[in-house]
């Protein structure tokens, strides 16, 4: 099954915790604080896999985690880091956050690879607080906890070359014959629903990749018919091979066929009308298709000068080995990602942004008799600290008194046995401490 298109969860590890630890040698008195540092989380690496194809995997997994680092130990050890994620993913996949919409990542060739989710920093141990006046701290933070994100994986088909036209004029009738490809091949619309790759010997011993991509209609770029779903696969191409059905079997006309899906490909993506393109001008084996086509290349003249007309038939294969020597020449004369390029040269491009300062900043409001103090540096810090020591206390303490939450709080009217909460934690305000 061909899958292009996958919503799922990824998670960074979590940060291992630091820990309260104290030296305990014979004969060494006073040994001091030694608690050693958590490990960092694992990341979420996302790696191009030229092996893969679809994104079927993702059908059946949907949420990727990072692992935890390792706690930290005694005698100041630090905890092991933790192994990245790898996720391997197939060329052609452009990454979205899924919140914002926004393009994270556009990757395309074997062995690329970015972070989509970091993992957590590592807590710090007690021997990371001692100081001159508290030689034997009773502090230590827990680990950070991982980055999280919902993202939006669309794949594009890397081929060499893409088939488009109109429902029912050939296209997987055409692939079957020149490559080993076996498509759904039927005699009715929207026969094909899914890209079909096959790969094309022209038989001097060169070869490219061909698309049968799904029938377009008029007003695709818009999402009618299968829209969208077929035209991300276009943007990849290096040569489109338009499939007109020369016989006009179905009633229409082959020139305002080319005109309609020609129209949809530029409004789609405006880069698109000047890909190089050829025209197979199939069925025909049919008694009208003759008179057809000079009518259809006189208008196309008119229009395109430049643009080449070749009749085939993929029916009785008359034409189709010029028509592969034409378009593996057209290829050799292309740089190997053309229809790439400018997408690489921007993931490649190293972007620079200034971090943004942690707000320090708080709002306090009442409910009732209890006061509710918001901010996110403080719930951050409420977070990585082991609040279950007299130390890691005092030192939440101090933090709120220098940011100015106990004096806002007595201007609000606060007294002693005030309820005040913070997040999860809710205590009692006490007049003149130096903590809550």
């Amino acid at each position: 099954m061909f899958v292009d298109k996958a919503k799922i969860y990824v998670k960074g590890g979590d940060g291992g915790d630091g820990i309260i630890s104290f030296r305990r040698e014979k004969y060494v008195p006073n040994g001091g604080p030694a608690g050693g540092d958590g490990g960092r989380g694992g990341d979420v690496i996302f790696r191009v896999d030229e092996g893969l194809r679809t994104l079927m995997d993702f059908r059946y997994q949907r949420h990727f985690k990072g692992e935890r680092g390792v706690k930290g130990r005694n005698k100041s050890q630090h905890g092991a880091n933790a192994d990245h994620t790898i996720v391997r993913i197939p060329p052609g996949t452009v990454i979205l956050n899924d919140d914002t919409g926004e393009v994270i990542a556009d990757l395309t060739r074997h062995g690329q690879e970015i972070v989509i989710a970091k993992g957590g920093r590592g807590g710090r141990g007690n021997v990371r607080f001692a100081t001159a006046a508290n030689t034997a701290p009773q502090i230590a933070e827990n680990g950070e906890e991982g980055q999280e994100r919902y993202i939006v994986l669309e794949l594009k088909v890397m081929a060499d070359v893409g088939l488009v036209g109109f429902p029912s004029v050939g296209k997987s009738t055409l692939l079957s014959v020149v490559s080993a490809a076996q498509p759904k091949i039927g005699a009715y619309h929207f026969t094909t629903i899914t890209p079909n790759l096959g790969v094309v010997d022209v038989g001097d011993g060169r070869s490219f990749v061909m698309a049968d991509l799904p029938g377009l209609i008029e007003g695709a770029h818009e999402g009618i018919g299968l829209g969208h779903e077929f035209l991300r696969h276009v943007e990849r191409t290096r040569v489109i091979i338009h499939v007109v059905d020369m016989s006009g079997s179905e009633g229409r006309d082959p020139f305002e066929d080319w005109q309609k899906i020609n129209e949809e490909l530029k409004l789609y993506n405006a880069e698109l009308e000047n890909r190089l393109q050829i025209i197979a001008a199939n069925k025909m084996d049919d008694p009208q298709a003759q008179e057809n086509l000079e009518e259809f290349s006189k208008k196309v003249r008119e229009v395109r000068s430049d643009i080449e007309i070749l009749p085939i038939s993929a029916l009785t294969r008359n034409g189709i080995q010029e028509m592969l020597y034409k378009t593996v020449d057209m290829l050799d004369k292309l740089p190997d990602a053309v229809a790439v390029e400018e997408v690489e040269q921007i993931a490649e491009r190293k972007v620079y942004t200034l971090e943004k300062k942690e707000d320090d900043g708080f709002i306090i409001r009442r409910e009732n008799d209890t006061f509710v103090v918001e901010s996110a540096k403080i719930e951050n810090m409420m977070k990585r600290m082991q609040l279950n020591s007299h130390d890691a206390i005092l030192k939440l303490g101090r933090t709120l008194r220098h940011m100015g939450v106990d004096s806002e709080l007595r201007q609000r009217g606060a007294k002693d046995g005030t309820l005040v909460r913070i997040g999860e934690l809710e205590f009692e305000f006490v007049e003149g401490s130096s903590y809550f």
